[in-house]
């Protein structure tokens, strides 16, 4: 507050904390530890259209990314997944609890309330058991209708997003999830990252969500 975004003293803010309430509150003072802020009306967290983004984990602070860009972003969970050419062992308990971290650290960043929800990694074939009823699944896929035409099409009010590992998801993955009902969404003519598909692809979709709402 101080130092970024340079508030005075008498500056309104809004306070989030981990379970989705905000707060709306007024800046005291400032000391070398912190500020002080009189608190004032509770909100509840208000509920979203499911935004799920089911990303391929990767390596090292590429997933840090992932998981602070789908929380700036608006996604409302993160499902980390593994997959045939996911590189290295699947995550452990410290490393999930630091991507909790920085997703709640982000979504109070950017007030997306309730915060993004990290869940536990789960194998590429428990993501095609686990989509939510009424949610539509679309898998990030080369080639494929662009993403945009595919959700003007579908008109869906909720989603569920996979994209892929380093070196793209198998293709019997791919035709596992089509049989598993997933629709096959292309993000343009270049070959992205990772990290930059699962982002562009939330990108796509949160703005077209907005747009239903709004």
């Amino acid at each position: 507050m101080r130092d970024v975004m340079r508030l005075q003293p008498g500056a309104q803010v809004t306070l989030i904390d981990a379970d989705g309430m905000s707060y709306s509150g007024t800046i005291v003072s400032y000391d070398r530890d912190g500020a002080a802020v009189r608190i004032g009306a509770a909100e509840p967290a208000r509920k979203r259209p499911a935004l799920i983004v089911a990303a391929a984990i990767i390596k090292g602070p590429r997933m840090d990314l992932i998981v602070e860009k789908t929380a700036e972003l608006g996604a409302t969970e993160l499902w980390p997944i593994i997959c045939a050419r996911t590189v290295g062992k699947a995550p452990g308990a410290e490393r999930t609890t630091r991507w909790r971290r920085l997703a709640i650290a982000a979504s109070k960043q950017s007030l997306v309330v309730p915060p993004l929800l990290v869940r536990d990694a789960v194998p590429f074939s428990a993501l095609l058991r686990d989509v939510p009823r009424g949610t539509l699944a679309l898998i990030c896929s080369g080639g494929a209708e662009p993403m945009g035409e595919v959700l003007a099409r579908t008109r869906p009010s909720e989603l569920l997003i996979a994209s892929g590992p380093e070196g793209d998801f198998e293709p019997v993955e791919i035709e596992s999830a089509t049989r598993a009902g997933f629709v096959s969404a292309g993000l343009g003519p270049n070959r992205l990252r990772s990290e930059t598909a699962a982002i562009a692809a939330l990108a796509i979709a949160a703005e077209w969500l907005s747009r239903q709402s709004s």
